[in-house]
């Protein structure tokens, strides 16, 4: 047997992840029928009654269908049990794969994302981070002028601050990783197949297999993505140890399972934002927990 699952995101900017237009990157899946999921896209447009031919989760995150979104993500709607959501904060994400790159061990990353902005300033630690995804990027930018030797050049910087003694010995300790940030971009000079250690699909659909598997293969159905080329559909099933059977692209609106998963990978990601920005919405992050699992 295989497990069909239909996904899509919100929030994806590829590699970068600090400086862009979204702060979360959303990844969801629903394993619903396909009669189900075009059931549930009936019900929202009869609830809505917007003219748009496609809709989006924007229709539902309006004011004035507060009611439609809410008995979407409720336990009496469709999607209760049987959807997954996969959400990152991206400054944390990027924090964590730079710790874990420079020194092996991303446990403290929590500790660095939070005293890093405090110690230095939002705008100073802006840039060290944007400096750090430069120098990592599979695919780099044109005109981008980040090296190694500026990466650390920035990090000595940072360590001439007299900061919390906790944030200091991470970035001591990350100090000496060059040969390990040396290692990495050479690897990803000389084979096209390494996978980004910045790219948070990669990880999403690795946790959205894991989810779905349960000792079966998962068969994903996904919205259009120029970043599914074949080797990036045969890394994934490489990372994913056999349980990924294939990963198929249609378009959105050919497929109602996909539709449903654009809705809850968009709301999910803004209900998200919010709440990392201190605007949280009770009643909604209440609704969405349930569908975050692990």
């Amino acid at each position: 047997m295989v497990v069909e699952i239909a996904c899509d995101e919100s929030g994806s900017e590829g590699e970068k992840l600090v400086g862009g237009v979204t702060d979360v990157f959303a990844h969801a899946s629903v394993g619903l029928s396909l009669a189900a999921a075009t059931d549930c896209v009936a019900r929202v447009r009869d609830r809505i009654r917007s003219p748009a031919q496609e809709y989006k989760a924007n229709h539902l995150l309006r004011d004035k269908h507060r009611g439609a979104l809410v008995w979407l993500l409720g336990e009496s709607g469709p999607m209760h049990g049987e959807a997954f959501v996969v959400l990152v904060d991206k400054t944390l994400f990027l924090v964590s794969r730079m710790v874990g790159l420079l020194t092996g061990d991303d446990s403290r990353a929590a500790v660095l994302n939070t005293g890093g902005p405090a110690a230095f300033g939002q705008q100073r630690w802006a840039a060290f981070l944007e400096s750090f995804n430069s120098v990592v990027r599979v695919r780099t930018r044109r005109g981008d002028q980040v090296t190694i030797d500026s990466f650390f050049q920035d990090l000595d910087y940072l360590l001439r601050f007299r900061v919390d003694d906790q944030v200091r010995s991470i970035l001591a300790e990350m100090s000496g990783g060059r040969q390990r940030i040396e290692n990495y971009r050479t690897s990803i000079a000389v084979d096209p197949t390494v996978v980004s250690t910045v790219d948070p699909m990669v990880s999403s659909i690795v946790r959205t297999v894991t989810h779905w598997s349960g000792g079966e293969p998962v068969e994903i159905v996904h919205d259009e993505q120029l970043s599914f080329t074949e080797t990036r559909i045969a890394q994934l099933k490489r990372l994913c140890a056999g349980r990924l059977a294939g990963l198929r692209l249609v378009d959105s609106r050919d497929d109602a399972r996909v539709q449903v998963a654009d809705f809850l990978a968009g709301v999910a990601r803004r209900i998200a934002s919010e709440e990392h920005n201190g605007r949280g919405d009770p009643e909604l992050i209440a609704l969405l927990r349930p569908y975050v699992v692990g």
